[in-house]
């Protein structure tokens, strides 16, 4: 697309991606076990929820999580524990089973129709004869499928790709959103 930022940050703007933002609200919206994964608790949690059904400990496979069942079974009962690797392969596991969970739910609700704030870019550091006139902008979203498609499967492309052609909706100013502070909305 015409608009798409080249250079960005030359002059001192700062920002995120509108997509890195959006799937960091997705995320927020998945509602992640809060505590971490190296204290018991946090372990047990998502152990739990990758063992607790047939389908739950196929997708946790799938998703990376390749040690035994009675390793698994050791890891809960408490009497071994999972090294740095594992720990790590049961986050990601832990994470892609739960997007995965959760973005039917999620989609349902979102293309209801979505009110989306997006907060532009910070150009505070950007001398005044190279500031953009850009201000706070609301956008109603009611098509979700691509965006929660590629945000469930982590593939980044397809997420911004997505994003930007939510953004056309914009108007002729859509480039100037590309890069953001914050994208807002609720499902």
């Amino acid at each position: 697309m015409p608009e798409r930022n080249i250079d960005f940050g030359k002059f001192g703007a700062r920002g995120i991606k509108g997509h890195e933002a959006v799937a960091r609200q997705l995320d927020a919206l998945a509602g992640y076990i809060a505590t971490p994964i190296t204290v018991q608790r946090g372990l047990l949690a998502r152990l739990h929820y990758l063992t607790r059904t047939d389908h739950a400990r196929a997708a946790a496979r799938a998703a990376g999580l390749t040690v035994t069942d009675r390793t698994v079974q050791a890891w809960l009962a408490g009497t071994r524990t999972p090294s740095r690797k594992n720990l790590a392969a049961i986050e990601q596991a832990y994470r892609t089973v739960r997007r995965e969970n959760v973005a039917r739910y999620l989609l349902a609700r979102l293309n209801r129709g979505t009110r989306v704030e997006i907060h532009p870019l910070n150009q505070s550091q950007v001398t005044r004869p190279h500031q953009r006139a850009v201000e706070f902008r609301t956008l109603n979203v009611r098509h979700w499928d691509r965006i929660v498609a590629a945000w469930a499967t982590g593939d980044g492309q397809g997420l911004d790709d997505a994003w930007v052609d939510q953004l056309a909706d914009l108007g002729s100013q859509w480039g100037q959103y590309e890069y953001v502070t914050n994208i807002g909305f609720a499902a």
